[in-house]
């Protein structure tokens, strides 16, 4: 069976197609989105869970690769006193009760896909990531067979139902790195994939996948602007799409401009929680010779999507600088607050409380937020206009990534209208000529998209909203579903990709 699999920075989800319609098939109880979350008791304790879970011809070289973490894993479980089948290792919901109550014991992970492609990362990283990504892939892929064999779509005992997948990637999983970091998060991604079952799997653009699911609602061609602002990346395509197009298997042709940049949801929350909730732990106040404290300690508190913040926020040496920072400081009990966050590792907490905050912004002007696991009755008040103010360097990326996507397509369209019109000069300027030799006045002059298609769940809020629709408001902006258009693209993809093989 063929699937799109949107592993994504905020949720995970699964289609498959029925007909000629897409259904998601639901990952927990409640939802057909499963957050994107690992909790394990101890990190030794991750690559344990995946030898589990791993086909049987995969077993023999993991176990080679891995015979340091699955040998500690044994010693975790004796120290720990679990007995060997007690499940240490959980997704999901289940991973964010896990370290909701128990938050200083284990090793949290929130957005995984945040840090593929990263720079820097030494090689047991990468290996780690590889085992986060493999074992969320092997829970989520045996959540969705067993849903399939539930709704009589499968027959139970099949050794594997699905097979194929539709992976969807943004333009750029980081802001660094580039090409190589790209290549580095397929494959992960890749790896990850073969190693929870899947037989074989291809990746698409986010962007293009929610435009498609668009598309099939189509019925005259059109040029269109896709704005796919997710948990943790924005991405931005100019696609022509219509009865035209979409029935072929290469859209390449129809792909004019694309731009990516790592910044989404978990940005803003991180960037609401420095500016809404940081002033209660002691940003912004004063040392008694008079200057401001350092904001470092602050940012690496609440910078969860950062591997170098959280490593060094975790260090003794973090320790020491905030206590440092509580004997110099005139209001040493807000700083106190900040050592209680670093000492029981409650930055998820934080960011999680911003979250909440900024989707309560969606529907009210003001809200209030509990923040009493740090201190008895402490609350943060959080206004639309702070949200707003934080997230507007955020915002002003997302502008500059959609007129990137727009200069991209125009000089496309330049070539090609090049190669079209003087075939004498065709090979020359494949051969010689890039996009980006190409000087284009605007990108709104030579490539204005007809309508701007939006959609992620981070676009759900009014702030970004009015930003995307503001930049150009004489083109209309439709809304998709914010959370299902991408997996709704993957899943029509897979089908057409798989379906003829």
């Amino acid at each position: 069976m063929f699937v799109g699999f949107d592993y994504g920075s905020a949720n995970c989800a699964v289609g498959i197609m029925l007909g000629e319609n897409v259904q998601l098939l639901p990952l927990s109880e409640q939802s057909a989105y499963l957050p994107s979350t690992l909790y394990a008791m101890d990190r030794e304790l991750i690559a344990e869970a995946v030898y589990r879970g791993l086909p049987i011809e995969f077993k023999a070289d993991y176990a080679k690769k891995r015979a340091a973490q699955l040998s500690r894993a044994h010693s975790v479980r004796h120290e720990l006193d679990l007995d060997a089948d007690a499940q240490a290792v959980f997704v999901g919901e289940q991973a964010v009760s896990a370290y909701l109550e128990m938050p200083e014991e284990g090793f949290y992970v929130r957005s995984p896909k945040s840090f593929l492609g990263a720079t820097g990362l030494r090689p047991e990283q990468v290996a780690l990531f590889e085992d986060i990504v493999t074992l969320m892939m092997q829970h989520i892929k045996t959540r969705a067979e067993s849903v399939l064999v539930e709704k009589g779509l499968a027959q139970e005992g099949d050794k594997s139902i699905i097979t194929h997948a539709v992976i969807g990637r943004p333009v750029n999983f980081q802001g660094i790195g580039g090409e190589e970091s790209n290549r580095q998060a397929e494959a992960i991604l890749t790896l990850a994939a073969k190693r929870a079952g899947f037989i074989d799997v291809a990746f698409l653009f986010e962007p293009l996948a929610a435009g498609m699911d668009y598309e099939a609602s189509l019925i005259d061609n059109q040029t269109v602007l896709v704005v796919d602002v997710g948990g943790g990346t924005t991405d931005c395509s100019v696609v022509k799409m219509g009865p035209s197009h979409k029935a072929s298997r290469d859209r390449a042709a129809d792909c004019l401009g694309h731009s990516g940049q790592r910044i989404g949801g978990n940005d803003l929350d991180i960037a609401l929680a420095m500016n809404a909730f940081m002033p209660h732990f002691g940003l912004g106040s004063l040392m008694l010779n008079g200057k401001p404290m350092p904001s470092n300690p602050f940012w690496n508190a609440v910078a969860v999507n950062d591997i170098s913040a959280q490593r060094e926020f975790s260090t003794l040496s973090s320790r020491k600088l905030i206590d440092e920072l509580i004997k110099e400081a005139e209001q040493p009990q807000l700083l106190h607050r900040l050592l209680k966050v670093q000492q029981q590792q409650l930055s998820y907490q934080l960011v999680r409380q911003a979250e909440r905050a900024k989707i309560a912004l969606s529907d009210t002007e003001h809200t209030d937020i509990n923040l009493d696991f740090i201190e008895a009755a402490l609350h943060a008040g959080v206004s639309r206009e702070l949200f707003e103010n934080a997230i507007e360097p955020s915002l002003t990326k997302v502008e500059a990534l959609m007129h990137q996507a727009l200069a991209q397509a125009a000089k496309t369209l330049v070539v090609t209208n090049i190669a079209t019109t003087n075939i004498a000069t065709t090979k020359i300027v494949a051969s010689r000529l890039t996009p980006a030799d190409l000087p284009v006045e605007t990108a709104e002059a030579e490539c204005k998209p007809d309508v701007i298609y939006v959609t992620g769940g981070t676009a759900r809020s009014p702030a970004i909203y009015a930003k995307i629709a503001g930049i150009y408001p004489d083109i209309p902006v439709v809304v998709g579903d914010h959370f299902g258009s991408v997996t709704a693209g993957l899943t029509r993809w897979a089908q057409k990709l798989f379906a003829k093989q």
